[in-house]
């Protein structure tokens, strides 16, 4: 059972399980690249095309997208740490969103005989899925509570 410490979070004696620090990482990781991304872009000094393999389209939307999803993961990131059940489920679907915006790319890779966006489109697909099945495991659940 989970105990909690005055302040109502987890207790100091019970560690964060590290599988959610790498994916706290993970999220502040791609908010820093995102946020600077944005930031470049807003200055004219960068191609919408950087943010392709973390967008995977919505770069299209222009610099405020990066901006937005980049604080997003920010936020996500930052709540996972905290040990935070909106965090947990903001990363599940944003993990999940990825991992169906992911698809049809893999599918064209195949299609075209394009092993380099195959290979790349199948290891984000690999860390989303483990993202995924991770953060649905029972003891994991259970921190988050």
């Amino acid at each position: 059972m989970l105990k909690l410490n005055p302040t109502g979070g987890p207790s100091p004696e019970e560690p964060r399980p590290s599988g959610v620090a790498v994916i706290a990482t993970i999220f502040l990781l791609a908010a820093a690249y995102l946020i600077l991304v944005g930031a470049l872009l807003l200055a004219h000094r960068l191609s919408l095309n950087f943010g392709a393999p973390i967008l995977t389209g919505l770069e299209q939307a222009g610099p405020y997208m990066f901006l937005l999803v980049g604080v997003t993961a920010a936020l996500t990131g930052w709540d996972l740490l905290r040990l935070d059940n909106w965090g947990r489920w903001a990363a599940i679907v944003a993990a999940l969103f990825g991992l169906v915006m992911l698809v049809p790319s893999v599918s064209m890779s195949v299609i075209q005989l394009n092993p380099a966006r195959l290979a790349a489109g199948g290891v984000g697909i690999m860390v989303r899925s483990a993202i995924l099945w991770y953060l649905f495991q029972e003891p994991v659940r259970e921190r988050f509570r």
